[in-house]
C-alpha cells in the first residue's frame, strides 16, 4: 500500500512516515498543500493522510481536488480541531475518515489499512491462492498452514501480486506500489525481492516470471 503523509509539522511528518514504514507501507511526505497535490498527480496513492491546516493550499482544497481528480484515493484528515462539528464539516468536504490530534498511532495504522482495503476495486479482507493465505490486517502469511516470515517489502510484493488476481504485474508497478518516491527506477530491488520471496514461500513455486512483462501468482 502506498501512502502520502501531508503534514506541515516536519517532525511529526517524519515520525509518522518512519512508523508507517515499519508497518510495511510505502510512504511519501509532503509539507504543504501544493506539494501534496503535485505528488498525488504523479503517484497512485491508496491513502492520503492529510493535515487540515496546510500552508500554501489549505487541506480542505487539497481534499476537494483529490476527490475530483483521484477518486480512487482515500483521504484521512487530521486536525487539532476534533469537535463533532469539525468532524462533520471535514467529512462533508469529502474526507473518507477524520481523526483529531493528538491520536494513538495504532488507531491511525488501523484506519489507514481499512481505507486502503476500500481504495480502488473492492477486494477480500484476506487474500488466498491455493494453500497460500495473506492477511493484510494481521500482516501474516501462511502456506499450507505454515507461517511464513516476510520482510515488509516481500509482504508488499506478495500482497500486490495476490490482489492482482492472476494478472501480470510489472516491475515498474511493483516499484510504485511497494517502494516510495526515493526508489531508484533502475534498481534491481524488485527482482531481488521476488527471488527471496520465492525461496521463503517454498515449493512448488507460486510466483511466476512472465518474460518481458513482470510477475504473477
Amino acid at each position: 500500500m502506498r501512502v502520502l503523509v501531508a503534514e506541515d509539522e516536519r517532525r511529526l511528518a517524519d515520525t509518522l512516515a518512519r512508523g508507517l514504514r515499519t508497518q510495511g507501507l510505502a510512504v511519501d511526505v509532503a509539507h504543504d498543500g501544493d506539494e501534496a497535490l503535485g505528488k498525488a498527480r504523479v503517484y497512485p496513492y491508496d491513502v492520503v493522510v492529510l493535515d487540515r491546516d496546510m500552508p500554501r493550499v489549505h487541506g480542505d482544497e487539497v481534499c476537494r481536488a483529490l476527490n475530483a481528480e483521484q477518486p480512487r484515493t482515500k483521504v484521512l484528515m487530521l486536525t487539532a480541531a476534533a469537535s463533532l462539528d469539525e468532524m462533520v464539516d471535514g467529512l462533508g468536504i469529502g474526507a473518507d475518515d477524520y481523526m483529531g490530534k493528538p491520536f494513538v498511532f495504532a488507531e491511525l495504522v488501523a484506519r489507514i489499512q481499512a481505507l486502503g482495503r476500500r481504495s480502488g476495486d473492492a477486494r477480500p479482507a484476506v487474500l488466498r491462492r491455493a494453500d497460500l493465505v495473506l492477511d493484510p490486517g494481521e500482516r501474516t502469511v501462511t502456506r499450507a498452514g505454515r507461517p511464513v516470515a516476510l520482510s515488509p517489502k516481500e509482504f508488499g510484493v506478495l500482497e500486490a501480486l495476490l490482489a492482482a488476481e492472476r494478472a501480470v504485474v510489472s516491475a515498474e508497478q511493483l516499484l510504485e506500489r511497494v517502494w516510495d518516491e526515493h526508489a531508484d527506477p533502475f534498481t534491481n530491488s524488485v527482482r531481488m525481492t521476488v527471488v527471496t520471496l520465492r525461496r521463503k514461500l517454498g515449493d512448488p513455486p507460486v510466483v511466476e516470471t512472465v518474460r518481458g512483462a513482470g510477475y504473477r501468482i
